[in-house]
């Protein structure tokens, strides 16, 4: 094998991105037209696993009310409240959840928030391709 040109001791590799704080951590921020990779928000994988078990727990009538299931749980009832409102949202936003493809308004907290239970009212959070 032959060398045509000596090859350097340093290789300069230039990467265009911008590091934002979201939702309490940090994550880079591509220049537009530039393809985010698709990740799963795990704490809104985890924030929905619950939502889902807790609703079962309660349908199911393994436990009575939501103090019942707060007190077993060492969790506040209203926070148990909050996140089991998350079964209602759309099934294209739960999905988009779990592949990572949410838009980056889509956090713990806005979901959290107050959101109309008719799916149609929903588009707010938006699904990116």
């Amino acid at each position: 094998m032959t060398r045509g040109a000596p090859i350097p001791d340093t290789v300069t590799l230039h990467v265009p991105f911008r590091v934002v704080k979201r939702g309490g951590r940090k994550e880079m921020q591509l220049p537009d037209g530039a393809m985010p990779s698709r990740r799963t928000d795990s704490t809104l994988v985890k924030a929905l696993s619950r939502a889902f078990r807790w609703k079962r727990m309660l349908e199911s009538g393994e436990f009575a009310t939501i103090a019942e299931l707060a007190e077993r749980e060492g969790i506040a009832p209203s926070y148990i409240t909050r996140v089991v409102r998350l079964t209602l949202l759309a099934p294209e936003i739960v999905e988009a959840i779990l592949d990572g493809r949410q838009g980056p308004e889509v956090t713990l907290a806005a979901l959290m928030e107050p959101h109309p239970a008719e799916w149609q009212k929903q588009s707010l959070y938006r699904v990116a391709d």
